[in-house]
């Protein structure tokens, strides 16, 4: 990023000539100096140039030099350039053979540098499908691990048959060790112990070692198991064992143990025990540090073990990085807290958790090696101190992270890329530093060599003792005199003997101010800074320096910035006053991708928690928080039941590092467990518990039958539907019959009641209804007579 300063500079590259600018600001009296200033600085060697008191700085910006009528060809300001010099494209698959695979790109760049200007150039790496592998097993042979030697025994053709699931040229090996052949770590006396150390315990056991090679790498599964099969443990005194003493032997003895250098190489390190570190030799006497070279005789066994001490983390780390191994620690319960802090120590290392009996060990390693190929993680080597670097990474879905120069959650076969600004902060003493920049544990590498352009060519031309320095009193360069002691102005035509008090007024900043503000001498009515301890001191009254900037840690703008006049400008990736603190946040990234896993803030490279319960370095750590049971129910439905969101983007094995596990009912285990439900696509409503172990692992007790609600059955709602039907039909007729009868008993209560009343006659009966009309029959005679 560039600095205010150089910004503020370059708005006022159409300014007049004169105008103060960053170029003009720091007083530069030579070329070197002025290319120290700003990338946008130039300066004019032109011997005319200036002349006549005109009092135009040498080092301007370009345009206005040009204004003041310096020629072009006069003019030094050297460009910053960037150019590929090789450039593969990327492979697809390696078949399976070492050959000429290519995982990295670009392979070599050429880079030229000012001081204060930066370049950006991106990097792309590719993890091919069918990669060969090197697995060199490394087994702690101590007594305690006899049963481990028997199971590993009956492993070794299923061990070569699950890694053949991820490449087709696979080689193993096999080496063991124990601890160093001296007191206090070894059984000394009597003489049998020595070559049985179990004579004690009625068992047989081989003689104490401190590491031994027993199998080159090979093809051939049947050759590791019959040397496994040779094996027998050994016994020691104390409790930890010399394993990185072995590690480091494994690394370095790359033509004994057969490294291959096209191969992904991993070293799998077993045990159940401590290891012995750094200058626990002491306790033997050892005090000569281990000097990380190959120290294996014609007998294939570490012939330095009484020699030199244990190596140092730092030591191993370096080795592993360079010879490209990643170290796996498959290492029993009781230790696995403890090397889970060497391996936060050492990149390109993990750590998983070996049964008793080292039953699981093959899927450990398949679980292991899946992470290092699930991760790209970039590494510099020999980067100088003067140049400061900067990532972005283009990850997953083409999402750029900024600050970050790792991708995880990565699948065989995919690209992520990274894009690199490279500032040169300072001028080291070398004029071209080649580094290295690689992805860990890969042999792939990209070369970037830089020039640094400090210097000036028309240096080369530097006349000594020259006549135009009035008569040799300087040295003619890039178009100013650099004059001799005691000598001063633009010729060094004055001399301290031509010093006048008068002149001291031409050198007063402001009235009542001492001379140069007391940090230079008054010289022919300019100002002369005189040199300090702690840096340089510039500007017409000696007003500025570069060492009354603000401090951090006792380092000068904290070590990452310069100086300039008491401001700190910063370099790239960090900013504050006195610039301690960073824009990188890589620190601040989850394992899911996530800046302090949503629960926080990143603030100087450093995640601070905002969500109530949520602790860790990525606030990653929060079984109580709101969200927990959200977050964790996608991981349930992918991981347990193979659906969901997170199956249907492939995200679940980047997102998802639980462990899960399935039981029958749910159990209050800590106040760090917290119990989820939801309900899935099915409408079943499904019930797992979220806990933290002390480690910080993360465990998923799922329940194995979810609640689902029973579906109808058509017989029982047919029968129940015509049930229904039936009954309200006998209810509604029943109800009916019921109000008829009431009807018609009130009825006949009311024509009982009517009748009881009536007193009638017979001739008077109401009933009768006597005639209306009456008709005469005219043929009616009467009765006749006989």
């Amino acid at each position: 990023m560039r600095t205010l300063l150089h910004v503020l500079c370059l708005l006022t590259s159409a300014s007049s000539l004169h105008g103060s600018n960053v170029c003009t600001s720091r007083g530069a009296t030579t070329c070197q100096q002025c290319l120290a200033v700003d990338p946008s600085c130039a300066w004019c060697f032109q011997e005319t140039f200036g002349m006549g008191g005109s009092g135009v700085s040498r080092c301007d910006l370009k345009q206005n030099l040009l204004e003041g009528g310096c020629s072009e060809a006069a003019l030094e300001s050297p460009a910053s350039t960037l150019v590929v010099l090789e450039d593969r494209a990327l492979s697809d698959k390696a078949s399976g053979a070492a050959g000429t695979v290519t995982q990295i790109q670009p392979q070599k760049i050429h880079m030229v540098l000012r001081p204060g200007d930066s370049k950006t150039f991106t990097v792309s790496v590719k993890q091919v499908e069918d990669y060969p592998v090197d697995l060199y097993y490394l087994m702690d042979l101590s007594f305690s691990m006899k049963d481990d030697l028997a199971r590993l025994y009956t492993l070794g053709n299923e061990l070569a048959k699950t890694m053949g699931k991820t490449t087709s040229n696979l080689r193993m090996g096999f080496g063991a060790f124990v601890d160093k052949t001296v007191p206090p770590y070894m059984y000394m006396a009597p003489p049998e112990v020595i070559e049985n150390p179990c004579v004690g315990i009625h068992d047989t056991c081989q003689a104490q070692f401190g590491f031994k090679h027993v199998l080159s790498l090979t093809e051939k599964v049947a050759r590791f198991t019959e040397e496994v099969g040779k094996q027998q443990v050994s016994r020691n005194i104390d409790a930890p064992e010399g394993g990185f003493d072995a590690v480091m032997q494994a690394v370095v003895c790359k033509d004994k143990i057969g490294w291959r250098s096209d191969a992904s190489h991993l070293l799998v390190f077993t045990t159940d025990a401590k290891t012995h570190i750094a200058l626990d030799g002491r306790l033997a006497g050892i005090v000569q540090p281990n000097d990380g070279q190959c120290h294996l005789g014609s007998d294939n066994v570490y012939n330095k073990s009484t020699i030199l001490d244990y190596p140092s983390l730092a030591l191993l780390t370096e080795k592993m990085s360079e010879n490209n191994i990643n170290l796996i620690f498959a290492v029993t319960n009781y230790v696995v807290p403890l090397y889970k802090e060497y391996s936060q120590l050492m990149p390109g290392s993990t750590v998983g958790k070996l049964s008793g009996d080292s039953g699981n060990v093959i899927e450990l390693i398949e679980d292991a090696y899946a992470k290092i190929r699930s991760k790209v993680e970039l590494e510099l080597l020999g980067v100088p101190e003067e140049l400061n670097l900067s990532f972005n990474a283009t990850c997953l879905n083409g999402e750029v992270i900024p600050g970050l120069k790792s991708c995880s959650g990565l699948k065989i076969g995919d690209t992520v890329s990274f894009s690199v600004e490279a500032q040169l902060r300072g001028c080291p003493e070398e004029g071209t530093r080649t580094f290295t920049l690689k992805p860990r544990g890969f042999k792939d590498s990209l070369e970037v060599t830089v020039v640094f352009a400090c210097s000036c060519d028309c240096e080369a031309d530097a006349e000594v003792d020259s006549p135009s320095c009035s008569g040799g009193n300087g040295t003619y360069e890039c178009g100013v005199c650099q004059c001799h002691e005691r000598r001063l102005g633009p010729h060094c035509e004055c001399s301290l003997e031509d010093y006048s008090p008068s002149d001291d007024a031409k050198c007063i900043p402001k009235p009542g101010s001492p001379p140069c503000n007391g940090r230079g001498d008054c010289l022919c009515g300019q100002c002369s800074c005189r040199n300090s301890d702690f840096g340089q001191v510039w500007g017409k009254h000696c007003e500025c320096d570069d060492f009354n900037c603000l401090r951090f840690k006792g380092e000068l703008c904290s070590g990452h910035g310069k100086c300039n006049c008491g401001f700190c400008q910063c370099d790239a990736g960090w900013k504050g006053d006195n610039c301690n603190c960073s824009t990188l946040i890589d620190m601040c990234v989850s394992s899911i991708g996530l800046l302090c896993s949503g629960r926080g803030t990143c603030e100087c490279g450093v995640c601070q928690c905002t969500q109530p319960g949520a602790y860790g370095a990525t606030c990653e750590k929060c079984p109580t928080c709101p969200d927990s049971c959200t977050i964790k129910k996608e991981c349930v439905e992918c991981q347990h039941f193979k659906r969901g969101q997170y199956t249907e983007d492939e995200s679940c094995s980047r997102i998802c590092k639980d462990q899960i596990k399935v039981v029958t009912q749910l159990e209050f285990l800590s106040e760090n467990a917290v119990n989820c439900s939801y309900k899935d696509e099915n409408d079943c409503v499904e019930h797992f518990q979220y806990y933290e172990d002390e480690s910080g692992k993360s465990i998923l007790f799922v329940i194995e039958e979810p609640e689902c609600p029973q579906g109808p059955d058509t017989l029982v709602v047919l029968s129940a539907v015509a049930g229904a039907i039936l009954l309200l039909g006998l209810v509604a007729l029943l109800i009916w019959k019921l109000l008829v009868t009431i009807h018609d008993r009130r009825e006949y209560d009311r024509f009982e009641k009517e009748r009881a009343k009536a007193r009638w006659n017979t001739a008077n009966n109401p009933l009768y209804k006597g005639a209306t009309s009456t008709f005469t029959n005219v043929a009616y005679r009467g009765a006749s007579s006989s």
